[in-house]
């Protein structure tokens, strides 16, 4: 038996409960393999199966609890947190307010099998003032499919898992070498990747100053709201004269866009990530005269500039989400 899985059989319980708390608090560490393993293991009678599905969802309950509260109190602040610290600048937020959008609290369900979604859900059930109740309980069935099925398909695959295992373990150190290596490689790629897109991003934007100066002089400068629903429910203002038009719209309502000025888009993420690919798309639409705006709603509000109400909807976007 190698040191590994020694390691593994005799603080496996502690190792489980602390990957899974450090994955659901934010850390870019997988869980599901070690859920997997997990299953293997207690196939094997060398776990408890009540450890093996019991000690994820116990280790998810207190990160998930802490983003619901952060969300609830912070509100939008957390979001943008979350956006600044993303691989994948605004994407996962932007996907998971629209699968709230679209299944509501379902979307807790099956959050946890989604990488990147399971982090930025329970924030998002806070601000739309799910019930705790409401929450505890769906973020719970969540996690227990989520434990079930990965420690499920561990303990039904327990013998191949341990013969495979076995071959990892004769291919020693180098095996670990190549993993680790690879797993560095892509997070540096990620990086760099992001790093070349916002470097981009800065030289086609515009100030917040700019826009205000071009608005109090009268020119013709059509301005546009990309904010998903959800978001203009928590803050339902905008920069006097915009349109909201969600980027999810945009292939259906772009003709709506003028041609004829420049167009200023803006969005929450302080990176302003979503402007940025919206404009690239409308570019390819045939709206060439557009930019991002720096620091999106809440560089215009540090700078004190006036807002105004959006106009009333009929129907609340997150009815499907409180409770």
């Amino acid at each position: 038996m190698n040191e590994a899985t020694e390691f593994l059989i005799y603080h496996g319980e502690s190792v489980l409960f602390w990957v899974v708390f450090a994955e659901q608090i934010g850390l870019p560490i997988p869980a599901i393999p070690l859920l997997i393993a997990a299953g293997a293991l207690a196939g094997a009678g060398k776990m408890s199966v009540w450890a093996a599905v019991g000690l994820p969802i116990l280790a998810s309950l207190g990160p998930d609890l802490f983003w619901y509260y952060l969300g609830r109190h912070r509100g939008g602040r957390v979001l943008s947190f979350l956006c600044r610290i993303s691989l994948e600048p605004d994407s996962c937020v932007r996907r998971t307010e629209q699968m709230f959008f679209l299944h509501g609290v379902r979307t807790l369900i099956i959050a946890k099998f989604v990488p990147g979604l399971s982090t930025v859900t329970p924030p998002l059930a806070g601000m739309f003032n799910m019930s705790l109740r409401r929450f505890l309980l769906y973020d719970g069935l969540g996690a227990l499919l989520w434990a079930g099925v990965c420690a499920g398909l561990g303990y039904l695959f327990s013998s191949q898992l341990e013969r495979l295992a076995l071959l990892l373990a004769q291919a020693g150190a180098a095996f670990l070498q190549v993993l680790v290596g690879s797993f560095v490689v892509y997070l540096g790629y990620k990086v760099f990747q992001r790093q070349l897109f916002l470097r981009e991003l800065r030289m086609a934007r515009i100030t917040v100053d700019e826009l205000r100066k071009r608005l109090e002089a009268g020119d013709e400068v059509a301005i546009v709201d990309l904010r998903h629903p959800m978001d203009l429910e928590v803050d339902p203002h905008m920069i006097p004269g915009a349109r909201h038009m969600p980027m999810e719209e945009l292939d259906q309502r772009h003709h709506e866009i003028p041609r004829d000025r420049d167009i200023v888009l803006y969005c929450a993420c302080p990176n302003e990530v979503t402007s940025a690919r919206t404009a690239l798309m409308l570019k390819r639409k045939g709206v060439t005269r557009v930019r991002p705006l720096e620091g999106g709603i809440d560089a215009w509000r540090e700078r004190n500039y006036p807002v105004e109400a959006r106009p009333a909807t009929a129907a609340a976007p997150t009815a499907a989400i409180r409770g």
